[in-house]
Protein backbone atom coordinates (compact mmCIF):
# COMPACT_ATOMS: atom_id res chain seq x y z
CA UNK A 1 0.00 0.00 0.00
CA UNK A 2 1.03 3.51 -0.55
CA UNK A 3 0.34 6.96 0.86
CA UNK A 4 0.27 9.94 -0.86
CA UNK A 5 2.76 12.60 0.37
CA UNK A 6 3.46 16.37 -0.49
CA UNK A 7 6.44 18.81 0.08
CA UNK A 8 6.16 20.24 2.85
CA UNK A 9 9.32 22.25 3.56
CA UNK A 10 12.60 22.42 2.15
CA UNK A 11 15.63 23.62 4.42
CA UNK A 12 18.87 25.04 2.69
CA UNK A 13 22.11 25.62 4.60
CA UNK A 14 24.38 27.11 1.69
CA UNK A 15 27.42 26.05 4.53
CA UNK A 16 26.59 22.17 4.40
CA UNK A 17 26.83 19.70 1.20
CA UNK A 18 23.23 17.71 2.21
CA UNK A 19 19.85 19.87 2.52
CA UNK A 20 16.44 18.64 3.96
CA UNK A 21 13.35 18.22 2.29
CA UNK A 22 10.42 17.24 4.78
CA UNK A 23 7.14 15.07 2.86
CA UNK A 24 3.47 15.04 4.65
CA UNK A 25 1.05 12.75 4.57
CA UNK A 26 -2.17 14.48 2.37
CA UNK A 27 -4.44 13.08 4.39
CA UNK A 28 -2.74 12.71 7.73
CA UNK A 29 -0.33 14.03 10.24
CA UNK A 30 2.95 11.97 9.22
CA UNK A 31 6.12 13.57 8.23
CA UNK A 32 9.42 12.39 7.44
CA UNK A 33 12.80 14.05 6.32
CA UNK A 34 15.02 12.89 3.19
CA UNK A 35 18.24 14.65 3.14
CA UNK A 36 19.16 15.82 -0.57
CA UNK A 37 21.60 17.51 -2.26
CA UNK A 38 22.00 21.23 -2.26
CA UNK A 39 21.89 21.33 -6.12
CA UNK A 40 18.35 19.42 -6.00
CA UNK A 41 17.06 21.13 -3.46
CA UNK A 42 18.26 24.46 -4.76
CA UNK A 43 16.05 22.92 -8.28
CA UNK A 44 13.44 22.68 -6.01
CA UNK A 45 13.13 25.56 -4.23
CA UNK A 46 13.36 27.82 -7.71
CA UNK A 47 9.81 26.19 -9.23
CA UNK A 48 8.47 26.96 -6.11
CA UNK A 49 9.19 30.18 -6.41
CA UNK A 50 8.88 30.35 -9.90
CA UNK A 51 11.91 31.05 -10.99
CA UNK A 52 12.19 31.26 -14.92
CA UNK A 53 15.97 29.45 -15.73
CA UNK A 54 16.96 30.67 -19.09
CA UNK A 55 18.32 26.95 -20.16
CA UNK A 56 16.58 23.90 -18.73
CA UNK A 57 18.19 21.74 -16.00
CA UNK A 58 18.72 18.35 -15.33
CA UNK A 59 15.25 17.75 -14.14
CA UNK A 60 13.75 19.89 -16.69
CA UNK A 61 15.91 18.39 -19.50
CA UNK A 62 14.54 14.51 -17.79
CA UNK A 63 10.84 15.96 -18.40
CA UNK A 64 11.36 17.29 -21.70
CA UNK A 65 13.19 14.01 -22.52
CA UNK A 66 9.67 11.76 -21.31
CA UNK A 67 7.85 14.34 -22.83
CA UNK A 68 9.43 14.45 -26.21
CA UNK A 69 9.15 9.99 -26.06
CA UNK A 70 5.21 10.38 -25.65
CA UNK A 71 5.62 9.45 -22.00
CA UNK A 72 3.60 11.03 -19.05
CA UNK A 73 5.11 10.97 -15.47
CA UNK A 74 2.60 9.69 -13.42
CA UNK A 75 3.92 9.42 -10.25
CA UNK A 76 6.85 9.44 -7.94
CA UNK A 77 6.92 6.61 -5.38
CA UNK A 78 9.70 6.50 -2.35
CA UNK A 79 9.62 2.51 -2.43
CA UNK A 80 12.13 1.80 0.15
CA UNK A 81 14.36 2.30 2.98
CA UNK A 82 17.82 0.63 3.44
CA UNK A 83 20.33 1.03 5.68
CA UNK A 84 19.12 5.13 6.26
CA UNK A 85 19.12 5.24 2.71
CA UNK A 86 15.57 6.09 0.83
CA UNK A 87 15.02 4.70 -2.92
CA UNK A 88 12.36 5.52 -5.43
CA UNK A 89 10.67 4.70 -8.81
CA UNK A 90 9.80 6.92 -11.64
CA UNK A 91 6.28 6.21 -13.12
CA UNK A 92 6.02 6.34 -16.59
CA UNK A 93 3.19 5.51 -19.04
CA UNK A 94 5.12 5.39 -22.53
CA UNK A 95 3.10 6.30 -25.41
CA UNK A 96 2.25 2.97 -26.33
CA UNK A 97 0.53 2.66 -22.75
CA UNK A 98 3.55 0.33 -21.54
CA UNK A 99 4.35 1.43 -17.42
CA UNK A 100 7.49 1.85 -16.75
CA UNK A 101 9.56 1.73 -13.20
CA UNK A 102 12.65 3.66 -13.20
CA UNK A 103 14.95 3.67 -10.53
CA UNK A 104 15.54 7.03 -8.98
CA UNK A 105 17.29 8.81 -5.89
CA UNK A 106 14.66 10.02 -4.09
CA UNK A 107 16.04 13.46 -4.56
CA UNK A 108 16.51 13.34 -8.20
CA UNK A 109 12.93 11.84 -8.57
CA UNK A 110 11.03 14.40 -6.03
CA UNK A 111 12.53 17.50 -8.41
CA UNK A 112 11.51 15.42 -11.43
CA UNK A 113 7.71 15.32 -9.65
CA UNK A 114 7.52 19.14 -9.09
CA UNK A 115 8.77 19.91 -12.18
CA UNK A 116 6.32 17.52 -13.65
CA UNK A 117 3.50 18.39 -11.27
CA UNK A 118 3.03 14.94 -10.37
CA UNK A 119 1.81 13.40 -7.02
CA UNK A 120 4.77 11.72 -4.05
CA UNK A 121 3.57 8.59 -2.79
CA UNK A 122 5.53 6.41 0.13
CA UNK A 123 5.27 2.96 0.63
CA UNK A 124 3.65 2.23 3.90
CA UNK A 125 6.29 0.01 5.11
CA UNK A 126 8.91 3.10 4.19
CA UNK A 127 6.56 5.81 6.15
CA UNK A 128 6.55 3.38 9.31
CA UNK A 129 9.85 2.95 9.23
CA UNK A 130 10.66 6.48 8.70
CA UNK A 131 8.83 7.35 11.65
CA UNK A 132 10.29 5.06 13.99
CA UNK A 133 13.58 6.05 13.01
CA UNK A 134 12.75 9.46 14.26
Amino acid sequence: MTIRMELSRILICEMHDLQIIELTELDGDRTFPILIGLAEAEAIKRRFQGMEIKRPLTHELLANVIESFGGVLERVEISDLRDHTFFAELHITTASGEELVIDSRPSDAIALCVEAEVPIFVAEHVLEQAQSDL
